[in-house]
């Protein structure tokens, strides 16, 4: 892979039930829809937002009206959910975050250390990890590290599977929660904004308390400002630190997992790469002359078009 500007490469963002490549779906950034994803362990729709996004598929919106309103009008992306647990897991063991499959020691930019001091003491204190490890790894429990956390009611099973409610959706979703969820909140003693329901989980003993019940909804909205997937950098208050010079001889992804730190069950993942634009350029040529060539019967999937009010 060649080095260089960030205008050399695309954004590439998949999403799927496990780190299995192959599981994946990609995703229509800043489009209409969600990906749904049925795991061993959940069953989710997952919404990706990225401002100012160039990527693929081609022909993606750059932005969303996400980005146009309150509070989001600063923030550079967003990883918006809801979810079914199968089973029920304690509030202290399910965790978000980014982890590899390989040591990136030797790729790390200067001041890697010095950023992770001003994430965990000014945006998320109860994030945990080891960039140094043979599986480097970067965790915050659930609980206090979601942007905001919105408790629905039980879903119902169809054919022995949960299905979220139709009239949930990934949009605009609001601290808070629906149904008998409301008084499980004031039972629990959850502050009801969410800072403060952040900084209530930042105590182990409040998130062993807590219970991620099976067949229950929880939608989840995860974003900020500072991580620019364009640029590929991390951008502090007085800080900024790029990875584009620290780019391998292949594809570099940037990875988000929701698990259970204890099992290891993983209910999703989101997985964010940078690709080469000659070989994003090769990829859509490829297909194309697959396409012309196919035998006759044989349909050429359409390529996403979004049209005016696919913005959301």
């Amino acid at each position: 892979m060649a080095k260089g500007a960030a205008d050399q490469y695309l954004l590439r963002v998949t999403a799927g039930p496990d780190y299995d490549p192959s599981t994946h779906t990609l995703v229509a950034v800043n489009g209409p829809t969600s990906v749904p994803i049925a795991s061993n362990h959940c069953t989710a729709n997952v919404k990706v937002r990225v401002q100012n996004y160039r990527g693929l598929p081609h022909g993606s919106p750059t932005t969303s009206a996400y980005f146009s309103a309150a509070p989001h009008t600063h923030d550079q992306y967003s990883i918006a959910f809801s979810m079914i647990p199968h089973t029920t897991v304690s509030g202290n063991e399910l965790v978000f975050g980014n982890d590899f499959d390989r040591p990136i020691k030797d790729r790390l930019p200067p001041g890697t250390e010095a950023a992770f001091k001003i994430v965990k003491w000014a945006i998320d204190p109860g994030l945990e990890g080891d960039f140094y490890s043979d599986k480097p790894h970067l965790y915050g429990p659930l609980l206090s590290s979601i942007n905001v956390l919105r408790v629905g009611p039980k879903a119902s099973e169809k054919d022995g599977k949960y299905e979220i409610p139709a009239h949930l959706h990934e949009d605009g979703i609001d601290e808070g929660a629906d149904g008998d969820a409301e008084e499980l909140r004031k039972e629990k003693k959850i502050p009801e904004d969410a800072a403060a329901r952040k900084k209530h989980f930042l105590k182990e003993e409040h998130r062993k308390e807590w219970k991620f019940e099976e067949g229950r909804v929880y939608q989840g909205d995860f974003f900020n400002p500072y991580l620019d997937f364009n640029q590929f950098a991390l951008k502090l208050p007085g800080f900024s630190l790029s990875v584009l010079g620290y780019l391998n001889d292949k594809e570099d992804s940037l990875r988000y997992v929701m698990k259970n730190k204890s099992t290891g069950d993983v209910f999703f993942v989101v997985v964010f790469t940078l690709v080469p634009k000659e070989d994003a350029e090769k990829g859509t040529a490829a297909a194309t002359d697959s396409g012309e060539k196919a035998e006759h019967g044989d349909e050429k999937k359409e390529e996403y078009q979004p049209k005016d009010d696919d913005l959301d």
